[in-house]
């Protein structure tokens, strides 16, 4: 797989910067985000796991090692777990990274916002079967299309833990069909029609991966033996424009902002969306489709 084109040389040319959006769906950039900042999120992520079994007990924190079964995101017995990392003030704090702000600022152009719902992935390294398929995000937030994902690595990660693979171009091609599959989702998207070459790369301390809502992208499967890789997906768009009603609330529980806000040290980042006049639109049910006969299946 070829590696993904690294941007940071156009970070102070915003029109180059934009046309290699346009052009890639994707931007990869080094060194990025506060490293402080991302180390602190895995520590207080780190620490929830280890109190609900999931990392062994008497090893380093920081290095997440695991020989518990995989927990999937949607199982009763990842709930409890993943509204504990909803509480987390670092995990949301990370989000309003300056860079980050200040890049999609560049990209976008206007005021720009972060989608409220942030999310948290914990990858365990068994049930690769499991792995989040090839799919787009426009998919499961709509809103508007011009929203892009920041995916962060807490820490580093190799090619053993797997990371993102994107398919280069793809969004160029508008919303694809989609079929049940398994991984986080539940559809994949159908890709035979596409053209563009898959591409990723290992990613250190400190690097993000940005990716506009069309653009195709999927999970590698973890095979580090014993390690978890932990991630967090970070969405952002314009504030003029529509948003889905259901990021504004948080994601994946049943928490409410009153809950997660409750033992926060500082109100800088609560409840920021309330500053902007949005325009929020439901969610749309889009077609999931037979992968054979590309007949509709159901409503989702």
């Amino acid at each position: 797989m070829e590696p993904f084109v690294v941007s940071n040389d156009l970070l102070h040319e915003p029109s180059a910067l934009r046309d290699r959006a346009d052009r890639d769906g994707y931007l990869f950039l080094k060194g990025f985000v506060n490293r402080d900042d991302i180390l602190e999120t895995r520590r207080d992520m780190a620490q929830v796991l280890l109190e609900f079994g999931w990392i062994d007990p008497g090893t380093d924190l920081l290095e997440a090692i695991t020989h518990r079964p995989a927990a999937i995101h949607g199982d009763e017995e990842h709930q409890p777990v993943y509204d504990r990392i909803q509480l987390l003030e670092s995990f949301h704090s990370l989000a309003h990274d300056q860079a980050v702000m200040d890049l999609m600022t560049r990209l976008l152009g206007g005021d720009v916002m972060l989608h409220p719902a942030n999310i948290a992935r914990i990858i365990f390294p068994s049930a690769t079967e499991h792995t989040t398929p090839a799919h787009q995000d426009f998919f499961h937030i709509q809103g508007n299309p011009d929203v892009w994902t920041a995916w962060i690595p807490l820490g580093a990660c190799p090619q053993s833990h797997g990371g993102l693979s994107v398919l280069a171009g793809s969004h160029k091609f508008g919303i694809l069909p989609v079929t049940p599959s398994l991984g986080a989702g539940g559809v994949k998207t159908l890709t035979q029609d596409v053209g563009g070459e898959w591409v990723s790369s290992p990613f250190e301390m400190g690097d993000a991966l940005f990716f506009h809502s069309h653009i195709v992208h999927r999970g590698l499967p973890n095979r580090s033996g014993d390690r978890l890789r932990l991630s967090v997906d970070y969405r952002y768009q314009r504030t003029a424009d529509p948003i889905a009603d259901y990021v504004l609330v948080p994601h994946g529980s049943q928490l409410t902002w009153e809950d997660i806000y409750r033992d926060w040290k500082s109100d800088k980042y609560q409840y920021f969306w309330h500053a902007y006049d949005l325009t929020p639109v439901p969610r749309k049910p889009l077609a999931v489709v037979d992968e054979e006969t590309r007949e509709p299946l159901r409503q989702q």
